[in-house]
């Protein structure tokens, strides 16, 4: 009987948190070790997610490079609201683009 035929009996959450606590390799991260990794700026997951440069994201969304590169780099953080407008342009790229953008 090949492992495709057989059934397959689906784990209990438990369970599944079990067995994988009980894998040494993989192991969750400590609360200190979470701390210290350093987290992917919001700007360049969504600028990447885009496929964009950043000079063709700042032109775009009307933000300067400058800023941009900032955020980017971890030298500043953008404030409350400029990180609503980037969930927007996250969400709407192409609606915020024709927004911001309109054809003569």
């Amino acid at each position: 009987m090949t492992t495709s035929s057989k059934m397959l009996r689906p784990m209990a959450p438990a369970a599944i948190e079990a067995a994988a606590r009980a894998d040494r390799d993989a192991q969750p991260l400590t609360a200190g070790e979470l701390k210290r990794m350093k987290r992917t700026p919001q700007a360049k997951v969504i600028r990447r997610a885009l496929a964009l440069t950043q000079e063709e994201f700042a032109v775009r969304y009307h933000i300067p490079l400058g800023t941009l590169r900032d955020w980017e780099q971890g030298r500043a953080q953008p404030d409350r609201p400029t990180q609503a407008y980037l969930k927007i342009i996250a969400c709407e790229p192409e609606r915020v683009e024709r927004l911001l953008n309109p054809r003569a």
